[in-house]
């Protein structure tokens, strides 16, 4: 490379390693390299508001507090390559931080899913999942999906749910 280009070529470098992290990101070494995969949450409340109709309970709606909550859950799962309620603090204290203390929230975790689709039928399948997404007291949601591809799941998703 002729040396005029050589300092253009390092800043450029530079700028892009910080391409494709969350903005909440800890420390990352290759194996956990992640990033957030946009997803449409209106087609999400709408699949899981059909779901809840069905039983008889409200439909729900986009929260971007939410959303935020959901991803930055994800995110923790996905860096730490584990599926944990518990990595990156209580779920209670990270809804009291989100300023839901005093709500009714639920939060639903998976790994390794390919689509909303499937990580939907995974959660109806489960018994204790499917009872946070039937909770007649939620109206809100936040959905996220975080790929970490070094990962064993390589696929990490969020569902958080509040009150009204």
């Amino acid at each position: 490379m002729p040396k005029p280009f050589a300092p253009l070529a390092a800043l450029l470098l530079v700028m892009l390693a910080g391409c494709g992290s969350l903005p909440f990101t800890a420390e990352r070494t290759p194996e956990t390299t992640t990033h957030t995969a946009i997803l449409d949450e209106v087609a999400a409340a709408a699949a899981i508001s059909a779901y809840r109709v069905q039983h008889g309970l409200s439909p729900v709606i986009v929260d971007p507090a939410l959303v935020k909550a959901a991803a930055f859950q994800a995110g923790n799962n996905a860096r730490h390559g584990q599926l944990s309620h518990e990595v990156g603090g209580s779920f209670t204290s990270r809804m009291a931080a989100a300023g839901l203390a005093r709500s009714w929230a639920a939060e639903n975790l998976s790994a390794g899913s390919e689509s909303f689709e499937q990580v939907l039928a995974r959660w109806k399948a489960s018994p204790e999942h499917n009872r946070n997404m039937l909770l007649p007291q939620i109206r809100r949601i936040g959905v996220a999906r975080v790929d970490a591809p070094g990962t064993r799941y390589k696929r990490f998703w969020a569902l958080v749910m509040a009150g009204a």
